[in-house]
């Protein structure tokens, strides 16, 4: 399962960038962690995104509303490795705000 985690992880941060300029406002996406179910029907994308200009709730909105494109894009990447691609769910993944958070109370 790790195997298919880092391969999905590794080729949907491809996409994102490769496809960033045109579908996603050119932010920068950051695909942090994947998991997938054990039947491979589902996958959890945690990404980190990095923009100045829009929100990332914005952002994140897009994403799901493209979730079927994206998900088409890594059949075609994948097509030779895995049998099934699962469907995507995106998840912010706030763990560098988290910890930023900490490390200012614990200056405090």
């Amino acid at each position: 399962m790790e195997k298919i985690n880092r391969l999905i992880q590794k080729d949907l941060s491809e996409l994102l960038r490769e496809k960033s300029k045109d579908e996603f406002f050119s932010c920068m996406i950051t695909v942090t962690r994947v998991d997938v179910t054990s039947d491979l029907s589902y996958a959890r994308v945690y990404v980190s995104i990095f923009e100045l200009k829009y929100k990332k709730e914005d952002i994140l909105q897009v994403l799901k509303e493209k979730k079927d494109l994206i998900r088409m894009w890594l059949a075609q990447r994948e097509r030779h490795q895995l049998r099934i691609i699962p469907d995507i769910a995106f998840f912010i993944d706030d763990t560098l705000d988290y910890a930023q958070r900490i490390e200012e109370l614990l200056k405090k």
